[in-house]
């Protein structure tokens, strides 16, 4: 049976679509630690700045995580094709903060800063999403079973953030702002999640050596997901409320696993 948990065991047992799994995995985790770590040294908010140096952290250290378990299996990484980089195809379409931006220094406004929020809302909500389900399908592996709960947990944290820092802006007076930004990046994400997710399983269909019904028929469910979305279901990355994670990305930053340094 064709399945999402089928898929990714698909992935994971066979090496080299593991190493280009996991190197996409990494790359993102990582430009999103750069992002993170010069919005937090940009940010004039004493509040705001650790918690998103935190949050740029701990997605360094999902790009080590991947990379360890790379190295666990023997494999290096690999090189990410162009159509499969989520997070510079974003910045293409001008959501979030352009990287030309966080690389002047000088200090992001209140609408730089409703911005990034918006768009790691957004962002956040298709990563725990994403990560919950490898959960359920890795969590009691032996090999990626504890680095998946620990990236999973991240990303509920780093969601968390998100909703908590907008109803703050929003309760000075920015909610029309922030409901018309969160619409504008939820529709452009949709849309290069759809060409990101059929670009990475035209990749692995090379490397797997999928026939061509298959490869339809996961086209078509890519398709499908991205009509659900277009025709409704994005709502759930547009609406705010109180998390029951309260400052999650508050208070130290943790040790990092030995395991995964």
């Amino acid at each position: 049976m064709l399945s999402p948990g089928s898929l990714f065991r698909e992935i994971h047992d066979n090496d080299e679509s593991f190493a280009l799994f996991c190197s996409i995995a990494a790359k993102g985790e990582s430009q999103g630690g750069w992002e993170n770590g010069r919005i937090s040294a940009l940010v004039g908010d004493a509040e705001l700045a650790p918690k998103v140096a935190r949050h740029g952290a701990d997605e360094d250290k999902h790009g080590r995580i991947f990379n360890a378990l790379l190295r666990k299996r023997g494999l290096r990484p690999v090189e990410v094709p162009d159509d499969t980089d989520y997070t510079m195809r974003l910045e293409r379409q001008g959501i979030g903060l352009a990287h030309a931006r966080l690389r002047r220094d000088e200090p992001l406004t209140e609408r730089d800063v409703l911005h990034y929020l918006a768009h790691s809302r957004v962002t956040e909500q298709r990563a725990s999403e994403q990560m919950r389900l490898l959960r359920r399908v890795f969590g009691d592996h032996p090999e990626v079973g504890r680095a998946v709960k620990m990236i999973s947990n991240d990303e509920d944290n780093h969601l968390a953030f998100c909703h908590e820092e907008l109803l703050r802006l929003a309760a000075r007076g920015h909610g029309r702002e922030i409901q018309a930004t969160l619409r504008r990046t939820a529709r452009a994400e949709i849309v290069v999640y759809r060409d990101v997710s059929l670009a990475v399983m035209a990749h692995m269909g090379r490397i797997l050596g999928w026939g061509e019904p298959k490869a339809r028929v996961l086209a078509a469910g890519i398709r499908a997901t991205y009509a659900y979305e277009l025709a409704g279901g994005r709502r759930r990355m547009t609406t705010l409320r109180m998390p029951a994670r309260r400052n999650a990305l508050g208070g130290p930053t943790p040790a990092v696993d030995p395991e995964f340094a």
